[in-house]
């Protein structure tokens, strides 16, 4: 039979991997190709848009909208400082004055005659695009952004809050299956990402902002810790904006499960190494995993040498992860993958394959309820 296709995460001790870093709209590139960059380089810029406010000139200054002309100080696209004057009125021959001043300062985008109103445009807010990993430009898109490229281990999460940051690699545990508390977060580990294993406390993240750490990456989380740590409730939306001081990335899934083997003994391998981490996550239509990138030196011009994982697809010997009860979050092999449907206790029928746990035990499962470990 063909192959057979599963959704599944990359856990890779060495990819070429490229990272587009694309402006919100059009403005100004200030890389060249074949430049090395850094984290922290910014390889474009733009502006957006200020903030329009309107002000009612008219209603301020007590004057019919169609003698606003006689009345402003500025015209349309003059410049404006916060509490300037923009429009006077006399009256009672001259003895009187009423002024009307600036919100923001900013332009004057229009001026109503119909309305009496006036649009203040705010000043432009200046944007920047970062490199995010240590790589070279390989590519530039005019006005737009740029493509890094650099060889580089690679695992993805299964979910993460916090945006992108970077920091070398600590880890505070001596295996897999223990926790991360706050007694192993200390000084040593402001600026740096923190490995756990099986979980981390509530404790240990409060620590971990107020200690400076950039990212904890850790198999599970409690989702009531997450529920009390953020404030409320984590919808179906893209994370990654949340401004909490440090991004959080888990391997496995929520509760206490032992990060996998492989990805744990793949940090262990990389420890004292500078790490990229982002915490976006998206779990419906364009689905976004949270990622580390851990760079590594070699010639990204080299031809390529890897397999392609989604023309190989899920196989037999195929490193897999169950995502549904009764066996959530257990580790296993692919073992045999029969072709035809099969029925299932609801009574619906469906592919299924048989995999094998760590333990030996063998169970049978719809294919749906397996994600495929890419390595």
């Amino acid at each position: 039979m063909g192959h057979a296709y599963t959704p599944g995460l990359k856990v890779s001790n060495k990819i070429l991997l490229t990272k587009n870093r694309i402006l919100p709209l059009k403005g100004e590139v200030i890389v060249q190709t074949g430049q090395r960059v850094k984290p922290d380089d910014i390889v474009a810029r733009t502006h957006l848009p200020g903030i329009v406010e309107p002000m009612n000139v008219a209603n301020i200054l007590g004057i019919p909208p169609e003698d606003i002309s006689d009345a402003m100080l500025k015209k349309e696209g003059d410049t404006v400082t916060k509490g300037e004057n923009i429009a006077l009125s006399k009256s009672f021959f001259g003895l009187f004055k009423s002024k009307c001043q600036a919100k923001i300062s900013g332009t004057i985008e229009s001026i109503s005659h119909v309305t009496g109103q006036v649009l203040l445009r705010g000043e432009p807010i200046p944007v920047t695009v970062k490199a995010y990993i240590d790589g070279e430009v390989t590519e530039i898109f005019e006005k737009e952004g740029v493509a890094v490229t650099t060889w580089s281990a690679f695992v993805q999460g299964i979910f993460g809050i916090g945006g992108e940051t970077h920091g070398e690699i600590k880890v505070a545990i001596p295996d897999n299956l223990s926790t991360l508390t706050d007694k192993e977060i200390n000084d040593s580990c402001k600026d740096k990402v923190i490995v756990g294993g099986s979980m981390v406390t509530a404790d240990a993240i409060k620590k971990a902002v107020r200690v400076g750490v950039a990212g904890i990456v850790v198999g599970g989380f409690n989702d009531k810790d997450m529920r009390d740590f953020l404030g409320y409730d984590i919808g179906v939306a893209i994370t990654g904006s949340e401004e909490i001081g440090i991004t959080l990335i888990i391997t496995e899934g929520f509760g206490q499960i032992s990060m996998a083997q492989k990805t744990f003994d793949l940090f262990k391998s990389r420890e004292g190494q500078p790490a990229c981490i982002n915490g976006a996550t998206q779990i419906r239509a364009g689905v976004i995993r949270p990622e580390i990138i851990i760079p590594i030196d070699g010639d990204i011009h080299a031809e390529l040498q890897k397999s392609d994982y989604r023309e190989l697809g899920l196989q037999i010997g195929s490193p897999v992860r169950v995502i549904r009860h009764p066996h959530f979050g257990k580790l296993g092999e692919v073992v045999d993958l029969p072709p035809q449907l099969t029925e299932l206790e609801s009574g619906s029928h469906a592919r299924v394959l048989e995999v094998q746990f760590s333990d030996g035990e063998r169970v049978t499962v719809p294919r749906a309820n397996v994600e495929m470990i890419e390595s």
